[in-house]
């Protein structure tokens, strides 16, 4: 068997999870096979030669990229050529588009294979860029079926693998299991999820307790339960919670097992709500963004929902309340018969878990190789 090399660039930890995974796999098809690239602490243990810290590109928001774009774009610049002096059998882009795009347009030019693993959501903005994926991008492998029918559409060799989340997350967590070790008893429990970066607690943590207090004369003896994403969010939301009097119980990190314990949960739209589908509770997504930014968004994008569990069910699953319409009277009225029923939701979860749940990492290997037996 002929050693193959492959190159992977991730960008965040969320990809290197991922590049990790689909690394192990491709290990098991094929033992004569190197890696070189960028990737993070899990990729280097399954033998990625990583050029420089992944942590060099992990850069959230517009502002610390402007500080950074020069030494991001030289580190892209000096990439490219190192990868196109290598050549590897093949370039797989783990998420990151804005960095690892422009990568995969250069080696293709060069004659080199590229893969790109999870799409950047131009189903819904900014779809122009499909164009420039088409021209840079031998195969797209997604996450949720819904991508694959878009790029599919539009032209672009696609395939829908599953989500690594649907495969880790059992179909049914241990409601009882995770309240014992979380030191929680009986009784309705309700998860307050806004968001994990602090411009999103500090317009929708506020609310969110707001809402906890309307539910207590709603659903008799409810209590509460928030993982916090890290010691400034839990900061900032004791915070909010000083004068309150309310019965919250505050986690670092530990949102799994927050999620497996609880009855229903109010959640920011974003990635945790995918959490919270497949963990099977009912929810309520609420968002608020600045004005100025809602009123472009809404131009902008191109779909009727905004969270990803209607997304993919591609009907209204689960309610969205948004901007002035997320009220702290509105959701807790919308909550509160969710704590003991949803029965609707969670059946309908259970049907996209399973559609999602398709042992990703082994199905990206196979259409990595597959792509590259058809040269």
């Amino acid at each position: 068997m002929a050693e193959l090399c492959v190159a992977l660039v991730a960008g965040e930890a969320s990809g290197d999870i991922l590049g990790a995974g689909l690394m192990r796999a491709l290990k098991a098809r094929h033992p004569q096979v190197r890696f070189i690239g960028v990737g993070g602490p899990l990729m280097q243990a399954e033998g990625l030669v990583s050029y420089f810290p992944m942590e060099r590109l992990a850069v959230m928001g517009l502002v610390e990229v402007l500080g950074r774009l020069r030494e991001l774009l030289k580190r892209r610049k000096a990439l490219i050529q190192t990868l196109i002096e290598e050549r590897p059998d093949v370039f797989i882009g783990i998420d990151a588009p804005d960095f690892t795009l422009n990568i995969e347009l250069n080696l293709r030019k060069a004659g080199i294979k590229t893969v790109h693993y999870v799409s950047p959501s131009v189903w819904a903005w900014r779809q122009k860029r499909v164009l420039k994926i088409r021209e840079g991008c031998d195969l797209m492998l997604t996450l949720f079926p819904f991508e694959a029918k878009f790029y599919e559409e539009k032209g672009v060799p696609v395939r829908f693998v599953g989500h690594p989340l649907a495969d880790s997350i059992p179909l049914q967590a241990d409601r009882a299991e995770a309240r014992e070790q979380l030191g929680l008893g009986d009784g309705p429990l309700v998860a307050l999820m806004p968001g994990s970066r602090g411009g999103e607690v500090g317009r929708l943590g506020a609310l969110f307790l707001d809402t906890a207090q309307r539910l207590r004369t709603l659903v008799p003896g409810v209590r509460f339960v928030t993982p916090c994403a890290n010691a400034e969010r839990r900061a900032q939301l004791e915070q909010m919670l000083a004068g309150r009097d309310l019965p919250l119980t505050l986690l670092d990190g530990r949102s799994h097992q927050a999620l497996a314990a609880c009855d229903a949960v109010l959640i920011a739209s974003g990635t945790a709500t995918l959490e919270a589908l497949l963990f099977k509770r009912p929810m309520v997504v609420a968002y608020r963004l600045a004005p100025l930014t809602y009123w472009i968004l809404k131009r902008l994008v191109k779909s009727p929902y905004v969270s990803l569990p209607n997304l993919l069910a591609q009907r209204m699953l689960v309610p969205e309340l948004l901007q002035e319409d997320a009220t702290a009277e509105a959701l807790a009225q919308t909550l509160a018969p969710l704590v003991a029923g949803g029965a609707q939701q969670t059946e309908g979860f259970d049907q996209i878990h399973r559609t999602l749940r398709r042992d990703a990492s082994n199905q990206a290997a196979d259409a990595v190789l597959a792509l590259l037996e058809a040269r």
